[in-house]
C-alpha cells in the first residue's frame, strides 16, 4: 500500500467522487467546529482533531482542498467556523489558527502521501507536527494582536490538557484505521 489511507481504499478515484470526500470533510470540519468549550480568546474545539486527520487520510491535496474550501466557505460568512464568519473574523484572533489549519492539512497529508502515520510512533509524530503547526501559526497571529505573552498564556497553556488528548485520539484512530485497512 502506497499513499495514504483514502487513497490505499479507493484508489481509483474519480473527480466526482473526490468532490464527495471534500464535501463530506466539509461538513465533519464544520461539525467538529461546533463541539467546543467557550475559552477567550479562541474556543476549544474539535477543530484540530478533524483537521489532523483530514490531512492524514486524505493526503495533502485532497486534505488541503477540504481545507481551504472551509475556509472559503467561512470567508464568504457561512457559519463553518467555531463562532463567527467573513473576512473580518478570519482576521481577528481566530486567523492564525485558521492558517494553521490550512498548513497542518497540508503538512500532515505530504507525510501521509510519503507513508507516515501508519503506526502508532510515526502516527503521533506526524500529528504532532501538525498540531505544533497550528499552534505555532495561530499564537504568531495571536500575539502580534495581544502581546507574546499574553498570545502563550490564552492561545497556547490552556488548550495542551485537550491538545494531548486529541492527539491521544488521533493517534489511535489513524493506526487503527491504517491496520483495518491492511486486512
Amino acid at each position: 500500500m502506497n499513499g495514504n489511507l483514502l487513497s490505499s481504499v479507493w484508489p481509483r478515484s474519480q473527480a466526482l467522487h473526490k468532490a464527495v470526500l471534500v464535501g463530506l470533510g466539509v461538513v465533519l470540519l464544520t461539525l467538529a467546529s461546533k463541539v467546543q468549550v467557550p475559552f477567550w480568546p479562541v474556543p476549544m474545539t474539535l477543530q484540530t482533531l478533524a483537521v489532523l486527520l483530514i490531512g492524514a487520510t486524505a493526503g495533502a491535496r485532497l486534505g488541503g482542498a477540504t481545507v481551504l474550501a472551509w475556509l472559503a466557505l467561512g470567508a464568504v460568512g457561512l457559519p463553518v467556523f467555531a463562532t463567527g464568519a467573513g473576512l473580518a473574523y478570519m482576521a481577528g484572533p481566530t486567523g492564525g489558527y485558521l492558517a494553521g489549519f490550512l498548513a497542518a492539512a497540508l503538512l500532515t497529508g505530504y507525510l501521509a502521501d510519503m507513508g507516515d502515520g501508519r503506526k502508532l510512533g510515526s502516527a503521533f509524530v506526524m500529528l504532532l507536527m501538525g498540531n505544533v503547526l497550528i499552534f505555532a501559526l495561530g499564537t504568531a497571529w495571536l500575539a502580534m494582536l495581544i502581546g507574546p505573552k499574553q498570545a502563550f498564556a490564552a492561545g497556547v497553556l490552556p488548550f495542551l490538557p485537550a491538545e494531548a488528548l486529541k492527539l491521544a485520539l488521533g493517534t489511535l484512530l489513524l493506526a487503527s484505521a491504517w491496520k483495518r485497512a491492511k486486512r
